[in-house]
């Protein structure tokens, strides 16, 4: 397996993991206008794991960007 097959990989479930985050902490905002709670005691609130989504996604346009630049650099990139 190469690099960019396992760099590939952690990107796709680094992306996943940070919309689900953010699924969470929208129906989170829902049920704490009803009074109810979805995380687990109550430990984190939408606010927080909305953080968690943007490191998530952080990771994901960093190796986003290492790609890219791994592409120019081989020459596979479209000429201008």
């Amino acid at each position: 397996m190469t690099m960019e097959k396992v760099l590939t990989g952690a990107m796709r479930l680094l992306f996943i993991i940070a919309f689900g985050l953010l699924a969470i902490a929208v129906s989170e905002v829902f049920a704490n206008a009803f009074g109810y709670t979805i995380t687990l005691r109550g430990n984190y609130s939408a606010g927080r794991l909305l953080e968690f989504a943007i490191v998530c996604l952080v990771f994901v346009v960093t190796l986003l960007l290492r790609q890219i630049r791994n592409q120019l650099n081989r020459g596979s990139g479209r000429p201008s």
